[in-house]
């Protein structure tokens, strides 16, 4: 039986339309992903500290909130990603950048650009200021401005001038001359025991390479180059590639630090500072940072699963996962793909089958940052 043309044409529609949502399914679920983890992040950690400040709370305890330098300036990093796609506005940098401004560190009583590491009240309910820097605050702030000088580029003059005095200030009063590498905050002097101590999520070739474009300070290819170098050197002394939270970076050596030398008995695996070496050369085009990111990424893919910690011989220190350490992992194979560790974007993928927690900052930061970057 011959069946009317109008059949066909309507067969032909509905099969068109069931195609075209399934395509508009799989593009926009990304991006339904994306917003919806940073909306619960901004939702879950931004605090108002007045009418022009904002601040990034990374304590569970929402009536005793603590604002850190690293979680301003991944604040601000979080801010420019979402205001590029259209999900933030420039008002709600500004926020963020004048809460920064108003807790700079001071030197020898100069006021730095430099972030006071934390605030938070005092037993007396006061909002203090514990002093002293911390490099890896600096520099997410200095790139969240370079990237914010993009996104709004009627403020990049005003952006890139606070970016400029930044990577100024980092190599006045954070930086190693002998070793021609980055210290951890402006406190560790010459004379201080940590002068020669690396933290290797500090070690950021795309962030370097910001810096110098803004700056014109030859100094920042300097550093790039000596501290990829020490990356190297660490990496190629276990068959894992992983590397160390902390390191001996002295002027002819480099080695993993001793349990407890800074901060817990972790400072010498692969822990939560280390986590984080992943994602700062995802991006990279540096052979040096490829074949750090390569050969880590390769001990991963032969994981049945990832834990949160790692001896540097690839032993695992705990049995549970944490989006912490498989969200630097997803971000880097989505920046990295066909090389031979693929698995892992399906692996690590789970960090977004739940809700971005409103309960442990450090793996929402970093889940949502694996979102709206790793997602593309």
């Amino acid at each position: 039986m011959k069946r009317p043309g109008y059949i066909w044409l309507l067969a032909t529609i509905v099969a068109f339309m069931y195609i075209t949502t399934l395509v508009l399914v799989r593009t926009k679920n990304p991006e339904h992903i994306q917003r919806q983890a940073y909306e619960r992040w901004q939702s879950g950690y931004l605090v108002a500290k007045n009418d022009q400040q904002t601040f990034v709370n990374t304590s569970n305890n929402k009536t005793r909130p603590i604002a850190l330098s690293e979680a301003q300036g991944y604040g601000l990093q979080l801010i420019a990603k979402a205001g590029e796609k259209g999900w933030a506005r420039q008002a709600d940098f500004e926020k963020l950048l004048n809460y920064y401004l108003a807790h700079r560190d001071y030197v020898n009583g100069r006021q730095t650009y430099l972030m006071a590491w934390r605030q938070k009240y005092n037993k007396q309910g006061k909002w203090v200021t514990d002093h002293n820097s911390a490099t890896d605050g600096d520099l997410y702030i200095a790139a969240a401005l370079h990237h914010a000088a993009v996104v709004w580029p009627n403020r990049s003059a005003y952006y890139q001038k606070i970016e400029r005095n930044i990577a100024a200030d980092i190599l006045r009063y954070e930086y190693n001359p002998t070793t021609q590498t980055l210290t951890v905050g402006d406190w560790v002097t010459k004379e201080s025991k940590y002068y020669y101590l690396l933290r290797t999520s500090d070690v950021m070739p795309d962030v370097f390479d910001d810096l110098y474009e803004t700056s014109h300070d030859i100094q920042w290819q300097i550093v790039k180059d000596n501290m990829l170098d020490r990356l190297v050197t660490l990496s190629s002394q276990h068959r894992t590639g992983l590397v160390p939270d902390f390191a001996w970076a002295g002027e002819k050596t480099t080695s993993a630090v001793k349990a407890r030398t800074v901060a817990s008995i972790h400072d010498g695996d692969y822990g939560a500072n280390a986590c984080r070496v992943p994602m700062m050369l995802a991006q990279s085009d540096d052979p040096r940072a490829q074949r750090v990111l390569n050969k880590m990424m390769r001990f991963f893919s032969d994981q049945y699963y990832i834990t949160a910690g790692y001896s540097l011989e690839g032993r695992r220190l705990v049995k549970y996962q944490s989006n912490s350490f498989s969200a630097p992992i997803f971000y880097a194979v989505s920046c990295n793909r066909n090389k031979g560790y693929d698995n892992l974007f399906v692996s690590q993928k789970y960090i977004f089958s739940k809700p971005v927690t409103t309960r442990n900052y450090y793996d929402a930061t970093l889940t949502t940052l694996a979102a709206l970057e790793g997602m593309n």
